[in-house]
């Protein structure tokens, strides 16, 4: 009994260990120096389709586009358009009051995906851009936004750009813990990325994209994460996905936990789908030596950091008062964890008031296991996540 008890011991931690260990890799690479990036270059402005895809969201979508449209960048040079999918006559009715583009279908199923493959072809046949900007209804940018991005990276030539979406909002606990959430993975799947030459995460909004290359393959969407699809087909297609460090784009958090549960859900799916998606083509992608695709496969496979930060005390306290020498691998497992946790957060969220948050992580956690039993990677409903007022 002891010697199979011992094995699945250690079993469970080579399986935390290799998530934990993506994990603190990155953690350390995100300290090497940063490249020199070219300076801003005053160039032929590029032509932007921005899209705002949007859901139930009449409490956002008003101050979203009000404040787009501060945009000191050429209004010639970029198209804004609404996708008003089960909005409110109201709403509706403002919005087409505003220079944009107003769309409002009416689906069967609605989806994110759906939305961008109705605006495309609806809005591609009567204009050729350049790029195309992907916004979430409640996104804020600064007036200068289109001005930077085509400043300092479209004029570059990148094809896809991930910009540096961060929290709007810390009205409560769970809202400044997903804020948190939000930063690390800025750090360890964007920015640490690109600085040893791999290819930025995407996100879902703060999205940028070659025109004809998404034209091309938006229709090829099918889930409900759609940032997942796009990043394998970028990333078997070659194109290298650029982090905008310094472009920012204001997103509301989650701030109750019913729907902190829900969004994990989709995302948990998401991951799950992704996972079994992705891996026909890694063979060929061992062979062809595409080091980003085999990246953000293994990507899929990760335990959640959320998971990991309590089952692996749990397991280490459990032990300790049973077999204590088996508890030492898990405390230094966990304790370099913790350390690369601390090294991926912002300089200015390293503070108590933060760390007393912490206590709400175990149910928030514990909601997440129980979502365990409902993953689903044949499930492709789109899940809203509301917003409140």
């Amino acid at each position: 009994m002891m010697t199979f008890l011992h094995f699945l011991d250690i079993a469970l931690w080579l399986i935390m260990a290799c998530s934990a260990g993506y994990v603190v890799f990155f953690a350390i690479v995100s300290m090497l120096p940063k490249k020199k990036q070219p300076a801003p270059v005053k160039s032929a402005n590029s032509t932007f389709l921005v899209i705002y895809p949007a859901y139930k969201e009449d409490f956002v979508i008003r101050k979203s586009v009000e404040s787009f449209l501060q945009q000191t960048y050429s209004k010639d040079n970029y198209q804004l358009c609404v996708i008003s999918d089960h909005m409110q006559p109201e709403t509706n009715a403002w919005l087409e009051a505003q220079p944009i583009t107003l769309l409002t279908p009416t689906f069967d199923k609605s989806s994110k995906a759906q939305a961008l493959r109705y605006a495309i072809k609806q809005t591609g046949q009567e204009r050729h851009y350049d790029y195309v900007v992907i916004l979430d209804a409640d996104n804020i940018v600064a007036n200068d936004f289109l001005q930077r991005l085509n400043d300092e990276y479209t004029s570059q030539g990148f094809r896809a750009i991930q910009c540096h979406r961060t929290a709007k909002n810390a009205n409560n606990d769970i809202a400044e813990l997903d804020s948190l959430s939000e930063e690390v993975n800025n750090c360890i799947f964007r920015s640490a990325h690109n600085r040893i030459g791999l290819s930025s995460a995407l996100i879902g909004s703060g999205m940028c994209f070659d025109y004809a290359w998404f034209c091309d393959n938006v229709d090829r969407l099918s889930s409900a994460v759609e940032d997942r699809e796009l990043e394998a087909m970028l990333l078997k297609q070659g194109i290298f996905i650029k982090y905008a460090e310094n472009l920012y784009v204001l997103d509301e958090k989650v701030s109750n936990a019913e729907a902190f549960q829900k969004q994990r859900m989709r995302w948990m799916n998401g991951q799950l789908q992704a996972l079994f998606s992705m891996m026909p083509y890694l063979p060929k992608a061992l062979l062809k030596g595409n080091i980003n695709y085999i990246d953000k496969t293994l990507q899929q496979a990760l335990i959640p950091r959320s998971i990991l930060l309590v089952v692996m005390p749990f397991i280490a306290l459990l032990l300790l008062f049973t077999i204590p020498s088996w508890s030492i691998k898990w405390w230094l497992l966990f304790v370099a964890f913790v350390l690369a946790f601390i090294i991926a957060m912002p300089r200015q969220m390293r503070s108590v008031r933060l760390f007393s948050k912490i206590t709400n992580l175990p149910s928030l956690v514990w909601r997440m296991i129980q979502n365990l039993a409902k993953l689903d990677r044949n499930n492709k409903d789109f899940t809203h996540t509301s917003h409140e007022a």
